[in-house]
């Protein structure tokens, strides 16, 4: 018998570090929002055409505006958002604590986060890269020079790893300046601190757009060493959750390509084509299929306009040209599957 008990206790031992790691039963999400009334976003604190608060502490920007989408075709409501600003050390911890019901943060989706994280991104809302920013004095054109330069980086991104990998296979030298927050790297920048700051290029477009008059000082060079594409997450195993952020995107991407639009939407709503009736709800049950209401499409146009629209308000104005971020129909990577 002692035998069997040390035997079952070194089993058990055995045991636990697996248990421990191994992910809680999945939260029912959609229950818990509507319970409280609304959707727990996790968004950047301070980025011009992502997320950034306005004169009135309102968020505006293409993520900001994704979380109001979410809350339209959920709760028929874009303000039911409770926004969460979130450093690049803090996001993941607060998704997987339940702290947010949804990360919409300008993060890579990358395959250790979904294998390792218990996270998974429901799509591409921005498909990026990872560029360099000099200041225009340097006169430096191209990232090929920047041998034996200081490049300003966030620790534990993964710019860290794609600029450290990017002069390893270019036989050059970086001496790299790490930081735990975007704003201590912009500060330190404009100081002279580092001679190029290393993001993904929407990253440093927005913050060349918020230099102002000195905006023109700043030089973003023309290599994009990496692939970065951004999107929205949550937690694996509520699919229902999940399913109803994938398609979110997708019915934005959808009305671009329909010519659906926030300002023409409702004259859609009387329409004879048959993919159009089943986008607003008038047949095919899709909205009941997702658990939600047969117009919830109709209600995201509404609130946020469709993908197209959401690019020309917040990421044009940056200077950003729209390329590979365009409609497939338009020679871009944006697609959705049908809605049907």
């Amino acid at each position: 018998m002692k035998r069997f008990l040390a035997g079952a206790v070194a089993l058990l031992a055995s045991a636990l570090p697996a248990l421990a790691q191994a992910p809680a039963a999945p939260v029912d999400t959609v229950a818990a929002i509507r319970a409280r009334g609304q959707v727990a976003c996790g968004v950047t604190p301070n980025t011009i055409g992502f997320a950034t608060p306005d004169s009135r502490g309102v968020f505006r920007g293409l993520d900001a505006d994704y979380c109001r989408a979410v809350a339209a075709a959920l709760l028929g409501d874009p303000e039911k958002v409770r926004f969460v600003p979130l450093s690049a050390q803090q996001r993941f911890t607060a998704l997987q604590a339940g702290e947010i019901d949804l990360l919409v943060r300008a993060t890579t989706w990358t395959l250790s986060r979904e294998a390792q994280l218990g996270l998974v991104f429901a799509g591409v809302n921005y498909y990026d890269g990872n560029g360099f920013m000099v200041r225009r004095s340097l006169g430096v054109t191209s990232a090929t020079q920047l041998d034996g330069a200081s490049v300003c980086l966030q620790a534990g991104s993964t710019t860290e790893l794609n600029v450290a990998d990017y002069f390893r296979a270019n036989r050059m030298q970086l001496r790299p300046v790490l930081f735990d927050s975007i704003e201590e790297i912009r500060s330190s920048f404009v100081a002279g601190r580092c001679d190029a700051y290393s993001s993904d290029t929407s990253t440093l477009a927005a913050f060349r757009a918020g230099q102002g008059a000195q905006a023109n000082d700043y030089v973003l060079l023309p290599e994009v060493i990496s692939k970065e594409p951004l999107g929205p997450l949550v937690r694996k195993g509520d699919f229902r959750w999940f399913d109803i952020v994938r398609w979110t995107h997708f019915a934005l991407v959808t009305a671009e390509e329909m010519g659906i639009t926030q300002a023409n939407v409702d004259s859609f709503l009387t329409s004879t084509n048959p993919d159009v009736q089943r986008f607003t709800g008038r047949t095919g049950d899709l909205g009941r299929m997702l658990g939600v209401e047969n117009d919830w499409a109709v209600r995201v146009i509404r609130s946020v306009g469709n993908f197209g629209e959401l690019w020309e308000r917040h990421i044009t104005p940056l200077g950003s040209p729209r390329g590979i971020n365009n409609l497939w129909t338009r020679g871009g990577l944006q697609y959705a599957p049908p809605m049907r």
